[in-house]
């Protein structure tokens, strides 16, 4: 797991913002399938023969899902969703309880057999959670770890237990979440008992804390525990296996052989031998009794990921960077290439005989392994003797040597969907050109989240360019495909900027003058199933505000919500509009948080209506619930009306006019026909020095109705508007013309002439 650039990370809540964003997430595909690469695998075996047996896989898209297992398939049958980020690890303890982290800092708990319930949210970290390690025989104890170097052992029964409900603000504000069932649940944390095996919690008046495991000074990339959670080893960026005691958190050693990160680790059922894959290539296999390296395996040409043991500790399976999965005997230094991947390999688990492969694709893949008779595997021929030192595999693989794979295809596949892999914001700021990893470009509207248009196999570029549109409409939001799928931002105030006019969205009911404000509209589209479910439990009257804040809160709120405009009529402006409307068959998620409640993310059919502030942005709720809008940015356009050179023709104007940026160029046409056909005299300015009705002088401005009473049209003279010499289309906003054709800071100079009649 690597840290993206800066871009990538704007999308996620570790970004400093003065307002809470709200994010929505749209997908193409069914729910059942990821949309990004699979960092993670945990098989759930059954204890019973004939029983059910599941996987359970985490994805760069930011879920997990439940499959269940047959002879012949995979269904899957539940999606946890949650995490706001990439889920980079996870593990299954005791009675089915599910463990997961993520880029997003936190730490999750669910009920693995639920259809996708979070227990707890854990967020003591500081930056992204990359590795968690579970102990076999002791299901309370798990172990996480990440970025910023701090490694910490949780009690799950501890942080579990409803005593953890009565911790204090100082814990409650390290990261909240949102349970399942849309409560905000409190982060947990643990103190460990250094008399026992077991870890207990203990209170103090800054909450819980984790046993925390004090030494890395760099990022953490690996864990791995014993059987009985007494020995923890953990690596990373330092290049060094550390090994801890999970019980007080104290280091016991520190081996050192590797020359990059190291990316993973195994440890034997006992804790006596420790496996360990690196960025250097290489394989190295440690006796924790004697504090040293007895083995090396050059097995690979790039960075090893991946590593899993047969039940023994006699063979070991890796893959990693350079898309092989190989099959070491430890003993007899004897490799083998099973397989080769198109995708680097992030993680493996066995079934059985069997080994499910998990890569950057968001495709999963079950290889066999004969992973309880390796020995059958060497006797098909093929095998090397792995070198000890990095450059001798690398050598025999230039040399022309390469090794065959055994197997040619895996024996049964779970398939995911394309994930997308570049965009276009387009010029209308409301549809989105995508690709994806199979080159297939779509066209998104992200008013409704749906693909309007699929063009298949196209040219990313010619498509775009044919789409281009000359307008100019404000960037309301911005995106990322960071899960592999549409992650649309919406940040206040800016998302509230763009206008449209209702004729150019064909809202029908409404004039073609009425402005409709894309974000607000969108917000309503998103949250109606919210609206509606709030509505039925409190009524139309309900507090949205949650509790009353107390002291400089409420002062703040206050002189906020005394600065916000309010637009249209509560209770008769809530219908969402066709434009705006979101499928409930595939329905986005969102992604927000709240002033109580740390970063979550909900189907927008599964909010319930009981999430308030504490779990939303304020300003959305009262965007929806009380049509308010925050204050905005001029959204005028101020520009100078002169006659074309050599024209005798004369209008009177007051100098420099006003109007609003999405005004169309025919309604100064109208304007400069009205004054010439009319020759309203000046008496006909307000006094604020606007013209009324119509086109504005440089203080305000009312496009809402016609411009005075339209002239004969036997009379009507032909004008035309130019800029800079060109005629402009009756069509294009003013925006469009100071953006494409002015071209400069100064204030827009349009020119008119009167056409020759015919």
């Amino acid at each position: 797991m690597h840290r993206v650039a800066s871009a990538g990370n704007t999308s996620t809540s570790v970004r400093a913002r003065k307002e809470k964003r709200l994010t929505y997430v749209l997908n193409d595909a069914h729910d059942t399938k990821h949309c990004a690469g699979v960092n993670c695998l945990a098989l759930l075996k059954s204890s019973s023969p004939g029983g059910s047996e599941y996987l359970f896989t985490g994805s760069r898209d930011g879920t997990l899902k439940r499959w269940a297992l047959a002879e012949d398939g995979a269904t899957c049958c539940a999606t946890f969703e949650s995490h706001v980020d990439w889920v980079n690890d996870a593990v299954l303890t005791g009675n089915n309880t599910l463990v997961s982290c993520s880029s997003d800092t936190t730490v999750k708990v669910w009920n693995g057999l639920s259809e996708g319930s979070c227990t707890r949210t854990l967020g003591q970290h500081s930056d992204y959670v990359t590795c968690l390690a579970s102990a076999e025989k002791n299901s309370n104890v798990v172990a996480s770890a990440g970025l910023g170097g701090e490694v910490y052992i949780w009690d799950l029964e501890g942080a579990l237990s409803p005593t953890s409900k009565s911790s204090d603000a100082t814990a409650e504000n390290c990261s909240n979440g949102v349970s399942g069932a849309g409560t905000s649940v409190s982060i947990t944390s643990v103190h460990p008992n250094s008399s026992s095996n077991t870890i207990s919690l203990h209170t103090k008046s800054q909450g819980y804390i984790p046993v925390s495991a004090k030494g890395h000074k760099e990022s953490v990339y690996a864990l791995a525990m014993n059987d009985s959670g007494s020995l923890l080893v953990s690596g990373g960026t330092e290049k060094v296996v550390r090994v801890w005691d999970p019980r007080t958190g104290s280091k016991t050693m520190k081996l050192k052989g590797h020359t990059d990160n190291i990316r993973a680790l195994l440890l034997d059922s006992t804790g006596r031998f420790c496996l360990s894959g690196s960025s250097d290539s290489m394989i190295r296999l440690w006796d924790l009794g004697q504090q040293r390296c007895v083995h090396s395996y050059a097995v690979h040409t790039d960075s090893v990921w991946a590593l899993a043991s047969t039940p023994t500790f006699s063979h070991v399976y890796s893959g990693g960077r350079d898309l092989s999965l190989y099959l070491t005997d430890l003993a007899t230094r004897e490799s083998v290439l099973l397989c080769t991947k198109d995708h680097p390999i992030l993680q493996l688990a066995l079934h059985g005989d069997s080994m499910w492969v998990a890569t950057t694709d968001s495709s999963v893949h079950k290889w066999p392994a004969e992973v309880h008779n390796p020995h059958k595997v060497f006797e098909r021929g093929g095998s090397f003797l792995a070198g000890n030192l990095s450059f001798s595999r690398a050598r025999v693989s230039i040399e022309g040597s390469t090794p065959v794979p055994i197997f040619k295809e895996p024996s049964f596949s779970i398939y995911g969907t394309p994930g997308i892999v570049q965009h276009e914001i387009l010029n209308n700021r409301r549809h989105v050109l995508t690709k994806d990893t199979a080159d297939t470009v779509k066209l998104w509207e992200v008013t409704r989240g749906t693909v309007t248009q699929n063009y298949g196999e196209v040219s990313f570029d010619k498509k775009k360019e044919e789409l281009f549109e000359m307008v100019s409409i404000p960037a309301w939001f911005t995106v990322d495909t960071r899960l592999g799928c549409l992650s649309v931002h919406l940040d206040n105030p800016q998302c509230f900027s763009a206008e449209m006019y209702s004729a150019d969205l064909n809202i029908p009911g409404k004039t073609e003058d009425d402005k409709v404000n894309l974000a607000r509209e969108t917000l309503k589209g998103l949250l109606v199933h919210w609206l509606i479910e709030r509505r039925q439990k409190f009524g139309s009257q309900s507090s949205i505000i949650g509790e009353v804040p107390s002291g400089k809160d409420v002062s703040t709120r206050i002189l906020t919500t005394s600065r916000v405009e309010v637009e249209g009529n509560t209770d008769n402006d809530s219908a969402v509009f066709h434009p705006f409307e979101f499928s409930s068959a595939s329905p986005p998620s969102i992604m927000t948080e709240g002033s109580q409640s740390g970063s979550w993310r909900k189907k927008i059919t599964d909010l319930d209506g009981t999430e308030d502030e504490k779990d939303m942005p304020w300003w959305v709720i009262d965007c929806v619930m009380n049509n308010r809008l925050p204050p905005r940015e001029n959204t005028k356009c101020s520009f100078y009306l002169h006659p074309c050179e050599g024209s005798t023709v004369q209008i009177l104007t007051q100098g420099k006019l006003s109007a609003p940026r999405i005004l169309r160029i025919h309604k100064v046409i109208n304007y400069v026909v009205e004054k010439l056909v009319l020759d309203k005299p000046l008496d006909s300015v307000n006094s604020d020095g606007t013209f009324a009705p119509g086109l504005h002088g440089t203080t305000g401005v009312d496009d809402s109705s016609r411009i005075g009473p339209k002239p004969s049209q036997k009379h009507k003279p032909s004008i035309e508007i130019l800029c800079n010499n060109q005629v402009l289309s009756p069509e294009m906003s003013l925006a469009t013309v100071r953006t494409y054709i002015w071209k400069k800071p100064e204030d827009l100079v349009l020119n008119y002439r009167l056409l020759p009649s015919k």
